[in-house]
Formats: structure tokens, C-alpha cells, sequence
């Protein structure tokens, strides 16, 4: 396997000696979810989250974790040799320090994606990096803290998740897509929650309505059941 190319920091990136962050794992996988499915990945997963989903999928990353260094998390990703590099939670964005790592990993030369919960500002999140932003539905618990001005910041590079628990999620996250015509910003991605929306269902629901969007299932979750790391 060709080892990825690492360069230097930038000149004029901000110092990572003495930074910190909170790590519940670092995995190597393939790829579940967005247009990256399949890819083989390294996830960087930062613990603690300000949501609190019914259907979340990682509750195990709200608390506890390790403080790592910065530059012990870069190492961590490298011994993997791969390109892709995932950072998700949890909610990544709620450390500080998440932008400083998404930098450090551009800067490497890794394609970088961000998964986080749409509800923290991502004007700043490096622009090298692709970010997958959710919009919770009603079914989550969490629409009232949808940050819509995040919208204004998404572009071709990011994409634009709904997870779907019933039909009602599936007419709002229509409306929304309408109303706000996402499909003209980025791709936009329907997922069912898992063993809760069939995947049929919705498959159906998208082609009858002719809907701009690409259905997604977890190819983690269909290759290994909810087994943790994988």
C-alpha cells in the first residue's frame, strides 16, 4: 500500500504543540455513509455532545475519552497509510481544538471529512475539508437546534445528511429541501434510522416524489451489525 505523503504544516498554521483533545477511539474501517461509502478510512472520534438524539448510534462517546495531544492523534492516523480521514463524534466541533486537527490533517496531504450535527457554527471549519452536516428532523429531538445559518457557509465539497425515523420526518425533510432548495448547494443524503425506517420504504418514497436526493444505508451496520469500531 502507497504510504500517503505528509508534508509540513503550513507556514502560517497555528501552533499544535500543547494542544489537546478528548478521543474516545481512533479506527481504522471502511467508510459507511456519504458519497466516500466503501472507502477505507480512518475515524477520529471525539467525545462529548451537546445533543441528545433518540437515535443516536454513539452515546458511548457523550462522556469519558482520553486527552490525547494533537501530534499523538496525527500519529495514530498515519500508522493506518491510508487517505481518507473521517472526524466525527459525538459532536466534534464542540472542542476547540477540532479545527486546529482538521488543519493538521489538510495540511498532511489527507482527504478530510467532518460529520457533525449542524447545531455549531462551521464558518470556521478549514475549507479544505468536506462537512457533512445534519439537519435533525422532528423524530430526532433535537430540531430546535438545527443552526440554519450554516446553510449560508455549505458548498459543493459538503453534503447535506436528514436521518429519517418515520414518514413524518420524511415529508418534513421534503419541505426543507424544497424551501431551501439544498439540492443546488450540495448532494443531499436520506438515511433511515437503523432497524427503526425500512430502507425499502423510503427507497420507494424517494422515487415516487422524484426527490434530488441519494438514499444512503450504513455499510458499517450491514457488513458488522453495531459492533463498536467498525
Amino acid at each position: 500500500m502507497a504510504v500517503v505523503q505528509q508534508p509540513g504544516p503550513a507556514a502560517d498554521a497555528p501552533p499544535l504543540q500543547g494542544a489537546t483533545l478528548r478521543i474516545t477511539e481512533i479506527f481504522h474501517s471502511l467508510q459507511g455513509e456519504t458519497s466516500r461509502v466503501g472507502l477505507p478510512t480512518v475515524f477520529v472520534r471525539l467525545t462529548g455532545c451537546p445533543l441528545r438524539c433518540g437515535y443516536c448510534d454513539t452515546a458511548y462517546a457523550f462522556h469519558g475519552g482520553t486527552t490525547l495531544s494533537l501530534e499523538h492523534v496525527l500519529g495514530e492516523v498515519a500508522r493506518y497509510q491510508t487517505r481518507y480521514v473521517t472526524v466525527t463524534g459525538g459532536e466534534p466541533l464542540a472542542q476547540k481544538n477540532c479545527l486546529l486537527l482538521l488543519s493538521a490533517l489538510a495540511d498532511r496531504a489527507y482527504s478530510v471529512s467532518l460529520e457533525t450535527s449542524g447545531a455549531l457554527d462551521v464558518s470556521r471549519v478549514d475549507a479544505r475539508v468536506s462537512r457533512i452536516l445534519d439537519i435533525k428532523t422532528p423524530g430526532s429531538g433535537e430540531s430546535d437546534k438545527n443552526r440554519w445559518e450554516n446553510l449560508a457557509h455549505v458548498n459543493t465539497r459538503d453534503e447535506i445528511k436528514f436521518v429519517l425515523c418515520d414518514e413524518r420526518d420524511y415529508a418534513w425533510a421534503k419541505a426543507t429541501i424544497a424551501e431551501h432548495a439544498l439540492d443546488r448547494i450540495c448532494p443531499v443524503l436520506l438515511s433511515p434510522v437503523y432497524g427503526q425506517l425500512s430502507a425499502s420504504t423510503l427507497a420507494d418514497w424517494v422515487l415516487r416524489d422524484r426527490l434530488p436526493v441519494r438514499l444512503q444505508l450504513q455499510l458499517h451496520k450491514i457488513l458488522w451489525g453495531e459492533a463498536r469500531g467498525r
